[in-house]
């Protein structure tokens, strides 16, 4: 279980999230739901342990994260962030082997176990025809892809992916969410996406929302993906169409 337990997270004078309770259990998919400053980034980054939050506690598997050295977090605990500021030098192939730092036996390498796991994770979000080819020459969605390459290779139990989908074509977003469906359904993991396309959304098992002023709401996404609450929640009407896995949203004009 990832567990916060009455978690407040801020940007200055700024109350984003208020007293926030959250479990997040083996084998849910959450959407992250909200405006821009909202302050969805700023919640994963306190659930991943990269930024403080200004009151609460957030624990993994019971554990509070301040109790794991960083290594050991990586291996149970996994972030695809926002932003990557940095260039990488090497090529895809070695990017995505990053994703195995934590789980590393030596110092002096990687071990089979290791090549076999990157080159599974390449495969699977269909890079083996760029894996020689130099990080810095991809175009953003093949980034965008090697960076979840990477998450998977980590291979941690809970992934906090923020705005996953950004950069890909339609064929790459629906294949990552399959992916992520997978994860969830046959190993157990559990995922929270931030997520701005509500289709998307409806394909999730459990939804967040994040008002940016202190707010929040939490529920199963058939309870909370209604026309009201996202009206509430975006500051304009909101049209749906369909139902269940298959509902979309529409703002109307």
């Amino acid at each position: 279980m990832l567990h916060a337990e009455r978690l407040t997270i801020a940007v200055g004078t700024r109350t984003l999230c208020r007293e926030l309770d959250l479990a997040v259990a083996p084998g849910e998919l959450w959407a992250v739901l909200g405006c821009n400053g909202s302050g969805k980034t700023t919640l994963l980054h306190a659930l991943a342990g990269l930024a403080p939050a200004r009151a609460g506690r957030v624990s993994v598997a019971g554990k509070p994260l301040a109790d794991y050295s960083r290594r050991s977090l990586r291996r149970t605990l996994g972030v695809l962030l926002q932003r990557e500021d940095q260039e990488f030098w090497g090529s895809l192939a070695d990017y995505v082997m990053l994703g195995r730092y934590p789980h590393a036996r030596s110092l002096f390498g990687w071990d089979a176990s290791d090549e076999e796991a990157a080159a599974r994770a390449i495969f699977e979000f269909d890079l083996e025809p760029l894996a020689a080819q130099s990080y810095g020459t991809l175009s953003g969605g093949e980034r965008q892809r090697a960076r979840l390459a990477q998450l998977w290779a980590q291979n941690p139990q809970f992934m906090l992916l923020d705005e996953p989908l950004q950069h890909l074509d339609l064929r790459h977003q629906l294949q990552t969410l399959e992916r992520v469906r997978a994860a969830t359904r046959e190993t157990g993991k559990a995922v929270m996406l931030v997520l701005h396309d509500l289709a998307f959304a409806s394909r999730c098992d459990r939804v967040l929302m994040l008002y940016g002023d202190g707010r929040h709401a939490a529920g199963a996404a058939a309870d909370l993906l209604q026309p009201e609450r996202l009206e509430d929640l975006y500051g304009c009407r909101v049209r749906a169409f369909g139902s269940g896995p298959d509902a979309h949203f529409l703002p109307v004009i």
